[in-house]
Order: structure tokens, then C-alpha cells, then sequence
């Protein structure tokens, strides 16, 4: 669902539990933030790109895949 969060975890080998962690989230429910099952709250999509990545705009980080219309 952000595929530019996963390419920037990734790019900073920053696996999902070591997020999880530091955001005090359980890792399933990151998981599923992650994969748009449940939403992020406003405070927790300010942490990740302060505490994670700081160069990258929120817009870029939380840009949705799109979906296709076939």
C-alpha cells in the first residue's frame, strides 16, 4: 500500500520489527499499516518520517500505490 516507505525500510535495511519497536507498535500492526488494512495515525506518520527518514517528504512516503483499471 506505501510502496515508498518499503523502498526507503529497504534502502536503509530497516526491517519492520526494528520500526515496530522504536515506534512502540506491536509488528503485526505495523504490518497491517503498512499493507492499508488499518490507518496510520497522524502522530505516528510524523514519527516515521522524523525518527526514520528525515530527508523524504510526507507526500513521497505515504503515496499510494496506484491501482489499475483493467
Amino acid at each position: 500500500m506505501f510502496p515508498n516507505i518499503r523502498a526507503e525500510m529497504a534502502r536503509n535495511r530497516l526491517t519492520a520489527s526494528a520500526m515496530a519497536e522504536k515506534l512502540e507498535l506491536n509488528e503485526r500492526t505495523l504490518g497491517n499499516k503498512l499493507s492499508g488494512k488499518t490507518e496510520f495515525t497522524w502522530s505516528e506518520v510524523n514519527r516515521i518520517r522524523s525518527i526514520f527518514f528525515p530527508s523524504c517528504s510526507l507526500d513521497y512516503l505515504f503515496e499510494q500505490e496506484k491501482q489499475s483499471t483493467a
